[in-house]
């Protein structure tokens, strides 16, 4: 190999562990290698760039618009309300539950579809009196599976299409080629979740159950008419740096002050909240001027529009990761108070200050309306959604966006335009038409997802431009012993398990060069090997950190990292069957 090739590797070889084992982003990992490839002169500029104007980037950018228009005009929830119902058994829920959301998936970025479903599924168990922990995870592969059924499904079909019609494009499929093993993966999947998926769930204590009163972890005082303490501020009252509380929020003469300032001051009668241990009330007991609180109803229990009481799942990415609740002013920079942590289901004991916070962590927060709308698209949360808060209404628009988005899908199945020109349309169309703002545009891309994409090319190039992509490929040969059959499932356990520890669009961009050099040097159809990418990639059920999905359900089901590994690791094997054995049939090796 030259030098460039033996640089190109290392440089791969190093990005993997950077992405799976740190708390960098892959967007940022993956930018840093492209940009020493250029700086090692092993990619020029062209290459470091190409990704960037691939048409797949661009038609996942426009599908995100016009997901944020069915969010925006209250579509999903539209969907959610009709088919969920009042079912009487488990797998009639179940049933109720998969089925739309694996039939939405395959036409919308999953990811949105299960942030809008998990609020609504909690609530939803609750009133049906079953645990949400046996439907979280179900409905997290459930989004996955209906991803495989259509180009449009995860972004990285998109991707990986645009990558194969830039290099053949004789080879360009319609939107639905990849139903013809998407529909039998997705049905086998569904199945076994329906009825095997729910002997195999443990018990698990849920979001629900933890954070069920929040009367638990506060403590309620009142300021004495009477006492030292009127018209001081919080500070000069030593209510500031308190050893084991916060103070979250004081009620006064029926309105609420959220997120308490230092100066903030206090009047008599003020009833204070605090958060944090009961062992602590003893502190608060021994402050003259706070007394406690003579009324029965608990101040959180009350609805104020000055504030919310919301739950955020604690992305891998957060800035907070590692530190203690009280040294990272987490209330300074969110404008938010923590009242609990909720960790594999149980809400975490002790002083809440001292809480090291960690990816998948449930936070029960108190934070002012504007919160929710501001941090939705956070990296540092996950899922960001309003506790018992009345279900937003359906806008009158919805029924638009979604004729948008089957207008979209018509005009790309039928050929009438490319698939990138359709969802160019269609975003055009939901910003015109008010379906979606062009500030909520820009908030709905996932600019992470789309900088990992664009970056990954850069990745691809170099393998192939320096030799190292066939070097690479004749290595496989030698292990398929020049087996088709034999590369094609190779192909697909390498996929499958690089993206359980990185990205999909990662893993998939970064072995496509590789697959196609090993295809080319064994002088078959490529496509059989390009459609094994596709369907690996987004075979992701073994851990919580292989697909996001996966992640924003870990904190609210109270799962443990074990039992992704006993319900996804039999689903990974029954998708893999079926996958290999249709792949070959419906796209012969000799085509």
């Amino acid at each position: 190999m030259s030098p460039d090739a033996w640089l190109a590797m290392t440089v791969v070889a190093a990005v993997f562990p950077l992405m799976a084992f740190t708390r960098l982003g892959p967007d940022m990992v993956l930018l840093g290698a492209v940009v020493l490839l250029l700086t090692l002169g092993v990619i020029d500029t062209n290459q470091a760039l190409g990704g960037f104007s691939n048409s797949g980037l661009f038609t996942v950018a426009f599908m995100y618009v016009l997901v944020t228009a069915i969010r925006q005009t209250g579509g999903i929830d539209l969907i959610i309300r009709v088919v969920l119902g009042r079912p009487t058994s488990e797998r009639g829920a179940l049933a109720r539950l998969l089925l739309p959301v694996a039939s939405m998936s395959g036409f919308l970025n999953n990811t949105p579809v299960v942030a809008t479903y998990i609020p609504a599924v909690i609530s939803w168990s609750r009133r049906l009196g079953m645990p949400s922990h046996r439907f979280l995870m179900p409905l997290s592969f459930a989004s996955i599976l209906g991803g495989t059924v259509t180009l449009f499904g995860t972004s990285t079909n998109l991707v990986v299409h645009g990558m194969l019609t830039s290099r053949y494009p004789e080879l360009s499929m319609g939107l639905f080629d990849i139903a013809w093993v998407g529909v039998p993966v997705a049905v086998v999947g569904l199945v076994y979740l329906w009825w095997l998926a729910p002997r195999l769930l443990p018990d698990r204590r849920g979001l629900a159950q933890a954070f069920d009163n929040p009367r638990e972890f506060t403590i309620e005082m009142e300021v004495d008419a009477k006492g030292p303490l009127v018209d001081k501020s919080v500070e000069e009252a030593g209510l500031r740096h308190l050893q084991e509380l916060f103070l979250v929020e004081i009620e006064r003469a029926g309105n609420i002050v959220s997120v308490v300032g230092p100066g903030e001051k206090l009047k008599g009668g003020d009833r204070l909240v605090f958060a944090g241990t009961s062992a602590a009330a003893v502190e608060l007991q021994q402050i003259r001027g706070l007394i406690p609180s003579r009324q029965g109803e608990s101040s959180l229990s009350k609805d104020f529009k000055e504030r919310r009481l919301v739950e955020a799942v604690v992305s891998d990415q957060c800035q907070f990761v590692g530190q203690r609740i009280r040294d990272g002013h987490f209330r300074t920079l969110y404008g938010a108070a923590v009242l609990a942590v909720c960790r594999n289901g149980e809400r975490v004991a002790g002083n809440l200050g001292q809480i090291r916070l960690q990816p998948a962590d449930v936070l029960l927060l108190e934070a002012r309306p504007p919160f929710i709308e501001r941090h939705r698209q956070s990296r540092d949360f996950l899922l960001i959604s309003q506790v018992n808060g009345a279900a937003r209404p359906v806008h009158e628009k919805a029924w638009l966006a979604w004729t948008i988005l089957l207008g979209v899908v018509a005009l790309a199945s039928f050929g009438a335009m490319s698939m990138l020109n359709a969802a160019m349309l269609g975003a055009a169309l939901a910003v015109i038409s008010g379906c979606c703002s062009i500030g909520a545009a820009k908030r709905g891309l996932d600019t992470q997802v789309l900088l990992t994409i664009a970056a990954s090319f850069g990745l691809g190039a170099a393998l192939e431009s320096s030799g190292a992509a066939a070097y690479l490929a004749g290595g496989a040969l030698g292990l398929a012993d020049g087996n088709p059959l034999l590369l094609l499932i190779g192909t697909y356990v390498l996929v499958a398990l690089l993206t359980e520890l990185v990205t999909n669009n990662a893993a998939a961009v970064i072995t496509f060069p590789i697959v196609l050099a090993s295809a080319e040097s064994l002088g078959v159809n490529p496509m059989p090997f390009v459609v094994a990418v596709m369907f690996a990639a987004s075979a992701s059920f073994l851990t919580p950190i292989g697909y996001q999905t996966n992640l924003m359900v870990y904190g609210p089901g109270g799962y443990r990292f074990g039992d992704f590994l006993r319900v996804g690791g039999l689903l990974n094997l029954l998708v893999a069957v079926v996958a290999l054995v249709l792949i070959p049939l419906i796209w012969p090796f000799s085509g």
